[in-house]
């Protein structure tokens, strides 16, 4: 491992694992982490309040700077009051646009069924806001005693692991999926470095598309393809209302000239 990545991996010990991208870095710690490294302020991290800013100066052997606010009232430790998200399930569509948006996972639900939050894993990042379509969700204290060092680390680990574990499944659908996507843009290749030199981190593997041979063809033949589908769409439409079995057996013909005229055009 380079000198780089150990760095950018320290650094993101630190950092409180929200993937909430409220530093400006949407697809969550380790991108901040690595601009951090690349020169940017180490202070934008605002569910770490002043510890994390502080922490990370003295890391990196930089000057104190005051971390960016929170809108949330300061708690004991430093850090800005810690919130959960909660569905008000009676008013859900069960658009499933919040699953795609948590980056830890902590929602579970169908396709036009009630969603719920599991408040446990919520890291309060409030990603799932925005996308909900009706205004369902809200954000509430989280009434839980504030851990202490040891706990807080755990807690961390174990939202890294899930947010990687969850990258791993979207890149894995990335190039199937149909959509718009809800979530920024992930680097999937940094975090895929990562795993690579990590043995407790669900390893990431950049998926490639799978390359599609080029169709090349001439004027006649392409011509010839065109008024083959038009009459196959015709057929295909009609038998939609109704069955006829001599038109099923021009379409049946037409779609083996189809197959037929494609396999010489590659």
């Amino acid at each position: 491992m380079n000198s780089s990545l150990s760095i950018i991996q320290q650094i993101d010990a630190i950092l409180p694992q929200t993937q909430c991208g409220l530093c400006g870095h949407r697809d969550g710690c380790l991108p901040y982490a690595k601009a951090i490294v690349e020169g940017e302020d180490a202070n934008k991290c605002v569910p770490g309040g002043q510890p994390v800013a502080d922490a990370l100066a003295e890391l990196l052997h930089r000057n104190k700077l005051i971390a960016e606010p929170s809108v949330w009232p300061i708690q004991s430790d430093g850090r800005p009051q810690r919130m959960k998200a909660v569905i008000r399930e009676d008013e859900c569509i069960g658009c499933t646009k919040c699953i795609s948006a948590c980056p830890v996972d902590a929602i579970i639900g169908s396709g036009k069924l009630m969603h719920t939050i599991l408040t446990d894993l919520c890291t309060g990042c409030e990603l799932c806001i925005a996308p909900c379509p009706v205004d369902c969700i809200d954000l509430v204290e989280d009434i839980q005693p504030i851990p202490n060092n040891e706990q807080r680390l755990l807690e961390q680990n174990d939202l890294r692991s899930r947010y990687y574990a969850h990258i791993q499944r979207e890149e894995k659908q990335r190039i199937h999926r149909k959509g718009p996507v809800v979530r920024a843009e992930i680097d999937t290749e940094l975090f895929a470095q990562i795993t690579q030199n990590s043995q407790s981190l669900p390893t990431i593997e950049i998926v490639e598309a799978p390359q599609k041979k080029p169709i090349v063809t001439d004027a006649k033949t392409t011509i010839e393809l065109a008024k083959l589908r038009t009459q196959i769409k015709k057929l295909e439409k009609q038998l939609s209302v109704r069955a006829d079995q001599n038109k099923q057996d021009q379409l049946d013909h037409l779609l083996r000239q189809l197959s037929v005229l494609q396999g010489e055009s590659e």
